[in-house]
């Protein structure tokens, strides 16, 4: 936690494994909760990690993370077909 005054961060990433239990009521869903409500007192950006389901990211969205990563968007890819990627979704996100 010292960590977090000391460094220069803007953002908080929460492990997979807290992620991954989000799914069960409970400990999983309350630390996560407990990691977005630090981050945004402290002005970071959150960042959900390992994030494979639909209900998974449903749930973050209800805690307020800024932002999730994972297999529910894609599998990790090499820099050109990720860049393809990227432009497919821009182009997705702005309706054409």
């Amino acid at each position: 936690m010292q960590y977090l005054k000391e460094f220069p961060i803007d953002c908080l990433k929460i492990d997979q494994s807290f992620v991954r239990d989000m799914a069960d009521e409970g400990k999983g869903r309350d630390i996560v909760s407990t990691i977005v409500t630090l981050a945004h007192n402290l002005d970071l950006i959150t960042i959900a990690e390992g994030t494979e389901t639909a209900q998974q990211l449903t749930c973050l969205e209800k805690q307020g993370c800024d932002v999730a990563q994972g297999y529910y968007f894609s599998k990790p890819l090499p820099a050109e077909e990720c860049l393809e990627w990227v432009r497919q979704w821009e182009q997705k996100a702005e309706g054409k």
